[in-house]
């Protein structure tokens, strides 16, 4: 696939997911609880990372993690769960990925959400390519990068390091 360039070292990353953090907790500051869902696999590692600073810089707000599992070549609501199962029913939801590109997943993903009652929804990304198929956004996002369609963003992790690399 060619030669990969690196986009974000860890240490870019990391300093994105602390501004994102701190952004989502400016705006959720009076809630009790907020649900970080993360989208399998990537944007639930994402997510983590994102969970894990706001629940170290916010101790204020009951922050609950969960992974949502969808199948990409088959995008309806029968192949889409979250675990652990939660009641989603007038919950404070943000939606987590790694890359933003047509807005497919991120779309059915945030419909899955919204037909189960969510009260709120918000969307955070590493990467916005802003390619939209779908009328869809992301409220919070690490670098906005403006790509060809044969490029790829591929966002590798390996232990607590994530580095941005494109191909």
């Amino acid at each position: 696939m060619g030669n990969k360039s690196l986009i974000l070292n860890n240490d870019d990353v990391q300093k994105k997911i602390t501004r994102i953090s701190y952004q989502i907790i400016e705006d959720y500051y009076l809630e009790k609880e907020v649900i970080i869902v993360g989208l399998s696999t990537r944007g639930f590692l994402f997510a983590d990372f994102i969970f894990k600073k706001l629940k170290n810089i916010n101790s204020e707000i009951n922050f609950k993690l969960v992974e949502l599992k969808l199948d990409k070549n088959n995008l309806n609501k029968a192949n889409i769960s979250t675990s652990p199962v939660l009641d989603l029913k007038d919950k404070t939801v943000i939606l987590v990925d790694d890359v933003l590109n047509s807005g497919k997943t991120l779309i059915h993903a945030a419909s899955f959400l919204v037909s189960n009652g969510v009260k709120k929804l918000n969307t955070s990304v590493l990467i916005d390519r802003r390619h939209r198929s779908f009328p869809i956004k992301a409220n919070w996002v690490g670098l906005t990068l403006s790509t060809t369609f044969q490029e790829h963003i591929s966002v590798e992790f390996e232990d607590e390091m994530i580095q941005v690399f494109l191909q």
